[in-house]
């Protein structure tokens, strides 16, 4: 089981594997121009160290840069997360999810999203 698994990932660290999803692979510059309210340059640079040693993150040398990537593949880091998020709010079961999404008191849905919502479930 990974850290991720284990809900180990702090947020800024979900926000970088974001980034890495996202972008394919990037430089610490790259990672830390994508970041909210970035830290500095360092600090991006032990977040990424960090997360390779959670082995999260990989990352090859290009001449005098770090190219790092995801070593997760994507689909299972989403399923991963979702069953954390299961697990967490809606006592692991996936119905407590869509319920709470078509909840009328608690609904930012349009009309379409909920027909595609339908659509799926059949």
């Amino acid at each position: 089981m990974n850290r991720l698994e284990k809900g180990e990932v702090s947020r800024r660290e979900r926000q970088i594997l974001d980034i890495l999803y996202r972008l394919g692979e990037a430089t610490a510059q790259d990672v830390q121009r994508e970041l909210p309210d970035p830290p500095s340059y360092s600090a991006v640079r032990a977040l990424l160290a960090t997360l390779e040693n959670k082995e999260m993150v990989k990352h090859t040398k290009e001449g005098r840069r770090y190219l790092y990537r995801p070593a997760i593949n994507e689909k299972k880091a989403k399923r991963t997360a979702l069953k954390n998020l299961l697990g967490t709010f809606f006592k692991g079961k996936p119905e407590n999810l869509v319920a709470a999404l078509l909840d009328p008191a608690d609904q930012q849905l349009s009309e379409e999203e909920i027909e595609e919502i339908r659509k799926l479930i059949k």
